[in-house]
């Protein structure tokens, strides 16, 4: 669990947490310059929760995971030359002690023996329903995100087909990260945000749960080129494969997940993640959004603009339209 939707923090309700990556399909980063990356996205995605921060990895043959609680600033992560894709998160705890690495992401799972990671932003409030009615077996782990690798597990793969059935089956909000053995990354995008840049000149994915957090890490690096964003909305599966193609697929989101998305229209097609150049003016664009969704819960958009002027932060706002806190 990391974001209570719609919901103060009592009766086991939380914050947020971050979830962040990279892909180097093109295995042109050196270790230090993929330790950097991965640790300035870790960092930077303290932002949204310092409880505890874990990245998941293929090395060696195996798919391996690395958490432990605290702030990701204390971990200092490494990250071997060969690994090309790196997922992370970083976790506010609510439900489940941070302090028991069980219950930190990502996540292990299997699907006919094949191992597989899963992160998860957002809280779901149906997990004990879904471990009864599909007679999952009782785990040890404490949070709900985890109902999400029992669902997948049960299928016995982990495909599309597998993903849309757990997205259709969990309510809540969320956005899900999966990588398996073969280095192929899933994101599975609920009403939580996510914000996904590509540098095609550098074969290279990066990603975190918000464009400021994203755009903070890279002020940390030295990257050359115009990054391209790829947009996602509520409903999206997209696939990138360790050799940096997409591939896409949608999920019918529940009107419970999705009631106040501003970007969730029922009747549409599947769409294609859009490719844009980022915004001269991202902070511009993110207060759009803000006062768009606050529109969306019922409130005044202008009291986006009041908010700001008392001081508050983006961030800020935007734990109060999604948590109902200030």
């Amino acid at each position: 669990m990391c974001c209570l939707f719609g919901a103060g923090r009592s009766g086991g309700g939380g914050l947020m947490c971050c979830l962040f990556g990279l892909i180097d399909y093109r295995d042109t980063l050196s270790r230090r310059q993929k330790t950097k990356m991965v640790r300035a996205l870790a960092e930077t995605s303290e932002a949204r929760g310092t409880d505890a921060a874990g990245i998941a990895y293929n090395a060696g043959g195996t798919l391996q995971i690395h958490k432990r609680p605290g702030p990701a600033h204390t971990i200092h992560f490494t990250v071997p030359k060969a690994s090309k894709v790196i997922m992370g998160h970083t976790r506010m705890a609510t439900q489940g002690s941070a302090l028991k690495r069980k219950n930190n992401h990502p996540f292990a799972g299997k699907a006919r023996g094949e191992g597989f990671a899963l992160a998860h932003n957002g809280v779901l409030h149906n997990d004990k329903v879904l471990r009864r009615v599909h007679h999952l077996p009782p785990t040890a782990i404490e949070t709900d995100s985890y109902i999400a690798v029992q669902l997948l597990e049960q299928q016995g793969t982990l495909n599309f087909d597998s993903l849309r059935f757990m997205a259709e089956e969990v309510e809540g909000s969320f956005c899900f990260t999966v990588l398996d053995r073969k280095d192929n990354l899933y994101f599975v995008k609920g009403d939580n945000p996510l914000c996904l840049y590509h540098y095609p000149e550098l074969g290279l994915y990066l990603y975190a749960s918000t464009e400021e957090i994203l755009r903070n890490a890279i002020g940390k690096m030295r990257l050359a080129g115009q990054p391209e964003s790829i947009t996602l909305h509520c409903g999206d599966i997209l696939k990138i494969d360790a050799h940096g193609r997409m591939d896409h697929a949608r999920f019918s989101p529940s009107k419970f997940l999705c009631a106040f998305s501003p970007y969730f229209w029922p009747q549409s097609p599947m769409p294609v993640p859009a490719k844009r150049h980022v915004p001269e003016d991202p902070e511009a664009a993110y207060l759009d959004e803000l006062r768009t969704i606050a529109n969306w819960y019922g409130y005044d958009n202008t009291l986006v603009d009041t908010w700001l002027a008392d001081g508050f932060s983006t961030d800020e706002i935007e734990d109060f339209l999604y948590c109902g806190e200030l």
